[in-house]
C-alpha cells in the first residue's frame, strides 16, 4: 500500500527528517514512536503531501504520490491531524457527513445510502446519539472521536493518524485503537504511548531527531537499549502476563 524510501525534510535551516524508509501493506496498523520534536507529524504532513518532501520517493499502491491528482488523494487516504481547523454552527452529523465530499460532484445531493453510511460512522465511535448535537458542545475527546468518523466515512483506503488518544480518557483510547484494528485497511498512526502502540500495532517506525532508529515488529523495536538512548530514561521491557505483549515502564532518574 505504501512504501517510503530515503525520504528526507528540510525547512530552511532545519533537517526535519532525514533518509527515512519503511514499508506498510495491504492491512495492518503501522505506529510511528518517538519523543517529542522527532519527525513524527512532519512525516504524516509528507504522506498526505501537506508539505513536498527534499528528496526521496514516497510510493502509494505502486505509483508516486506526486502522480495522484487532489481529488484521486482525497479518495485514496484519509487523514486525522492532531490540530484540525476549527468549524462552528455545524451538528456532529454535518461534520462526519463532509468524508463524503470527495466522492460528490459539486451539485450532487446526499441520498439515504449516504446518510446511512454517515450513521455507521457515528456508531462506531459511539456519537450515534449526538447527531444532530452542535459540534460547539462537543469535549475534546468526543471532537477527536468525530474527527475519526469523518474519515471512515471518506472510505479510504489508507488512514493516517496523528496522536488519535491524546484527549481521550482511557476507555475511548482503547475503544479508537480497537476500531482501528477492526476497519481492514492498512492504518499508519502517530502514538505517543509506548504500551498502547505495543498491545495494537503491527509494526513500528521509532524516530529520534529526525532520524529512523528502527523499523520492524514491536519486539524489535522496543528494545530496552534503543528506548533508554532514545528517551534518556532508563525502562524495563516485560511481558505482560495476561495480554502477552511487551510492557514499557519508564523509571524516574535515579530510581534505577
Amino acid at each position: 500500500m505504501l512504501k517510503v524510501s530515503g525520504l528526507s525534510l528540510q525547512l530552511g535551516s532545519q533537517l526535519v527528517l532525514q533518509d527515512i524508509a519503511f514499508s506498510l501493506p495491504q492491512q495492518g496498523i503501522l505506529g510511528v514512536i518517538g519523543p517529542n520534536g522527532a519527525g513524527k507529524s512532519s512525516l504524516l504532513k509528507l504522506i498526505s503531501r501537506a508539505l513536498p518532501p527534499t528528496c526521496g520517493q514516497i510510493l502509494l499502491r505502486q505509483r508516486p504520490l506526486s502522480q495522484y491528482t487532489n481529488q484521486q488523494l482525497a479518495r485514496t487516504l484519509a487523514v486525522v491531524s492532531q490540530h484540525p481547523p476549527p468549524l462552528f454552527a455545524l451538528t456532529v452529523f454535518q461534520v462526519a457527513a463532509m468524508g463524503l465530499l470527495p466522492h460528490k460532484s459539486w451539485f450532487e445531493t446526499t441520498n439515504s445510502s449516504d446518510r446511512a453510511s454517515v450513521t455507521r460512522a457515528l456508531n462506531k465511535v459511539g456519537l450515534a446519539n449526538k447527531a444532530d448535537v452542535l459540534i460547539d458542545t462537543l469535549s475534546g475527546g468526543e471532537l477527536q472521536r468525530l474527527y475519526i468518523a469523518r474519515a471512515l466515512v471518506q472510505q479510504p483506503a489508507l488512514l493516517l493518524l496523528d496522536e488519535p488518544t491524546n484527549h481521550l480518557d482511557v476507555q475511548y483510547q482503547h475503544q479508537v485503537l480497537q476500531l482501528l484494528r477492526e476497519l481492514n485497511i492498512p492504518v499508519l498512526v502517530c502514538i505517543h504511548d509506548l504500551n498502547l502502540a505495543a498491545l495494537y500495532c503491527d509494526s513500528l517506525l521509532l524516530l529520534n531527531k529526525g532520524h529512523q532508529v528502527a523499523f520492524g515488529t514491536p519486539e524489535q523495536v522496543l528494545q530496552h537499549q534503543q528506548l533508554q538512548q532514545v528517551f534518556a530514561l532508563e525502562c524495563q521491557v516485560s511481558r505482560h502476563p495476561a495480554l502477552d505483549k511487551l510492557q514499557i515502564t519508564f523509571l524516574p532518574p535515579g530510581a534505577a
